[in-house]
């Protein structure tokens, strides 16, 4: 059950329906992060919109002390939709070309875990938004839930401008196999750190379907590597019998909705710490550090001079409720420490 008690319906049979809500996926590792995300969807989204944490594993203390704190936050623990979204990952890389190769057999163990954010779909928010926890929320979001009367599923990201090589999905064996033209896949192409869409739409029925087609019919071989975010790509495009309607502001009519929201890519002014657009000033929905390690974050939160683009940003968020704890000063870490670091990035690539 629900964390929460006004997450539930007092039956003992699950949580019951809000109309609209946020989910995050999250552990301690992420605390810090996490915190900056809760608070900026307080401060430029909503004060009252509920806010439910999927748990990524068992390490949740910190974040249970939270939610004692904050009556807009929750943790969503039903074991079943979880473990069964963890189970269907688990499945469908061992069945993908890659998922025997030892490297890959490796991440397919990791993006597992990533696959317990759709439980969202089973959740208590009819309308929800899922937010990657590395992200910062910066505008609201009455349009994106308005839209999901019309959509089945909303994005904001570029994935479908990434060429044929890199892109989530393999347009030409689609393609080739009579399904969807290439032309027909490229727009509906999207990745999941950003997405709107509606309780019950991939439910058990649909998920044994797409698991069948995924295996039995090897359309397994259409997803372009090991990653949930292409897993998900693959079943809004082929569930549904093909007939989700999707919307990527990203190729909307309206110049204004186009923005990007790379930490590490795209340019942004800050206007009383929310962030725009650089060219137009356009309002952006958050600005995702997905290039960006946990531990920069952590390390940045305690003092340190990270080097992370809008980092005065980050330290306005994260202690927005406790500006008298956020630190007074930045320092480097010694230069032993930094050599340290670099032994231990190189260890770790060898590794991989």
């Amino acid at each position: 059950m629900a964390s929460r008690d006004n997450l539930g319906d007092g039956s003992g049979h699950g949580p019951s329906p809000h109309p609209r809500g946020v989910y995050i996926l999250a552990n301690d590792v992420v605390y810090d992060q996490v915190i900056a995300l809760v608070n900026s969807i307080e401060a430029n989204v909503s004060p009252e919109l509920p806010i439910a944490l999927i748990p990524y594993d068992e390490r949740l203390d910190r974040f249970r002390q939270e939610v004692a704190r904050r009556p807009n936050l929750s943790i969503f623990e039903e074991e079943e939709p979880i473990r069964r979204w963890e189970t269907f990952a688990r499945e469908v890389w061992a069945a993908h070309p890659l998922g025997g190769q030892k490297k890959y057999a490796r991440l397919a163990r990791v993006r597992m875990r990533y696959q317990r954010r759709y439980a969202a779909f089973d959740g208590p928010f009819e309308k929800f938004v899922v937010y990657d926890g590395d992200c910062l929320a910066m505008k609201p979001l009455d349009d994106l839930f308005d839209k999901l009367d019309h959509y089945d599923f909303v994005f904001d990201d570029w994935e479908h401008a990434k060429g044929d090589a890199v892109a989530a999905l393999k347009l030409d064996a689609i393609a080739a196999s009579g399904a969807f033209t290439a032309a027909q896949v490229r727009p509906k192409l999207h990745c999941a750190s950003f997405f709107g869409s509606r309780r019950g739409l991939l439910d058990r029925t649909e998920m044994d379907e797409l698991l069948g087609r995924l295996v039995r019919d090897r359309e397994v071989e259409w997803i372009n590597g090991v990653s949930e975010a292409f897993l998900f790509c693959y079943m809004t495009l082929r569930g549904g019998g093909g007939t989700y309607r999707l919307f990527n502001y990203t190729l909307s009519p309206e110049g204004r909705d186009r923005t990007g929201n790379c930490a590490d890519a795209d340019p942004f002014v800050s206007i009383d710490n929310v962030l725009y657009n650089q060219q137009g000033q356009k309002p952006i929905h958050r600005i995702h550090y997905m290039n960006f390690p946990s531990s920069a974050f952590t390390r940045l939160a305690a003092g340190e001079a990270v080097d992370v683009p809008f980092r005065d940003v980050f330290l306005h968020y994260r202690y927005l409720r406790e500006p008298d704890q956020r630190p007074a000063t930045l320092t480097p870490p010694p230069l032993k420490e930094r050599a340290l670091r670099l032994v231990q990035k190189a260890v770790k690539k060898l590794k991989r």
